[in-house]
Order: structure tokens, then C-alpha cells, then sequence
């Protein structure tokens, strides 16, 4: 399918999709807007609607949250059905953590917890495929904060993979992207989810607290760098 021709004149704004009031798109939102990019955020959990064409943008993230791709929420159904938007229009797309388990199942795969029941809660190793390698470098370490994880839908290409949860990172067709790690975080986001997450550390395969913050100053600049490569690549409008 041919992509919506580009309008001239300025960027068109990226549509960001949050999933809790005091949600933000950190470090994400960050680097969009040193790319030039306006940020329409949207919160279909507090009634927001989502666009009906994203004619009017150059593309949409839906990030991560503490539901379930699998609940039985309104919104969620909303979002996930929504997903049709981008990948009929072959808008460029990224899917982060929650994010990508939506596109997951808008695309036929299933989204569930891990066989044994373990985490990722911490920084873990990642390793990229051939077909991730030949697009860009990866970093060695991510940050992760989930109890499920995702099948690789019919016709995607997997990128990445890890030692708990195999499938982290993926690309379908030209536009589409989805990661199960978070790449998104300022210092100030992980002292949040440090704290308010604090509960979940004695999970199976979870850090404690401590390790979170001590592998952000071993591994988040190259996780960092990589993330600036890689919107750069998601998001290419001229």
C-alpha cells in the first residue's frame, strides 16, 4: 500500500498515546521535540478520543501502563481496534511495552505471562537478531518493567530477543515497530517507578530497587543513544 503523500510546509505533530493521568512520554517526547516534532498527547482511559486518520500526523507511539493488553476495558478494545488507523494507512507507528502488545493483537499474535511465571523488573540483556543487526546497533542492556510478553504476529519480522522473555523488539511491514523495553525513562521517571513499583521487586526474575537505579548509570546512555537512532529511523518526515 502506498504511504499518505507528505503535506509541505511544517512537521506534522506526533500523536502520543498515555495510558495514566500522570503519565509523560519522557525521554521520548524529548528527543521528538529536538527532531521538531509538536506532541499530541491523548488518554483514551480518560475519554480522549483518538483520531479517525492520521493524515494530520506523522506518525503515533502508544507507550506503556499497568493494564493488560488482555482486559476487558473499553479504552483498551478502543486502542487496539485503532491500531487499523496506522497500519492501513502505513503511518509510521511505534508500540512500547504495552504499546507493542496492543499491536500484537491487532495483528492476530497473543500476549500472555511468562510460562513459569517470571519478570522482567530490572535491566536485562538483549540481543538482536540478524535482521536487527542489519538495521542499526543495539544496546547490550534495556530497562524493562512487565509481567507478559507477546508471540511475533504472522508476516512481522523479529529484531531483538531476550534471555526470560524471547521476543522484544519487531517490525511489520515498512511502518510498524514494537519493543518491550522502555527507553523512555528520565532519572525522574525511574525514581517514580522505583517507588511506586516497589511492591513488585519480590515478583519471580524481578531487581530490587537499588539495581534499577545503579544499572541506569552503567547502561542508560547507550540505551540513550540507541533510542535517538532508532525514533530517527521510525519517524522520518521531512
Amino acid at each position: 500500500m502506498l504511504q499518505t503523500p507528505r503535506k509541505p510546509g511544517p512537521k506534522r505533530p506526533i500523536l502520543i498515546v498515555l495510558h495514566q493521568e500522570s503519565s509523560s512520554p519522557g525521554r521520548v517526547g524529548q528527543i521528538l521535540q529536538q527532531m521538531g516534532y509538536d506532541l499530541d498527547i491523548r488518554r483514551p482511559v480518560m475519554d480522549e478520543p483518538l483520531p479517525t486518520s492520521l493524515d494530520g500526523h506523522a506518525g503515533a507511539v502508544i507507550f506503556g501502563g499497568p493494564m493488560s493488553a488482555n482486559d476487558d476495558h473499553d479504552y483498551v478494545k478502543r486502542e487496539i481496534d485503532w491500531l487499523s488507523v496506522p497500519l492501513s494507512e502505513n503511518r509510521p507507528f511505534l508500540g512500547i511495552c504495552l504499546g507493542a502488545q496492543m499491536l500484537v493483537r491487532q495483528l492476530g499474535g497473543e500476549v500472555g505471562p511468562h510460562i513459569d511465571g517470571l519478570t522482567e523488573i530490572g535491566w536485562y540483556a538483549l540481543e538482536p537478531t540478524e535482521e536487527g543487526r542489519e538495521l542499526m546497533a543495539w544496546p547490550s542492556m534495556v530497562y524493562q518493567f512487565h509481567r507478559e510478553g507477546f508471540t511475533i504476529p504472522s508476516g512481522a519480522t523479529l529484531l531483538a530477543t531476550g534471555e526470560h522473555y524471547e521476543n522484544q523488539a519487531f517490525r511489520y511491514g515498512d511502518n510498524a515497530w514494537g519493543i518491550q523495553f522502555h527507553g523512555e525513562l528520565t532519572l525522574a521517571m525511574m525514581h517514580r517507578w522505583v517507588v511506586h513499583g516497589a511492591h513488585r521487586f519480590e515478583l519471580p526474575g524481578a531487581q530490587i530497587g537499588r539495581a534499577h537505579l545503579d544499572g541506569r548509570l552503567l547502561h542508560d546512555a547507550a540505551l540513550r543513544q540507541w533510542m535517538m537512532g532508532f525514533l530517527d529511523r521510525v519517524f522520518h518526515e521531512n
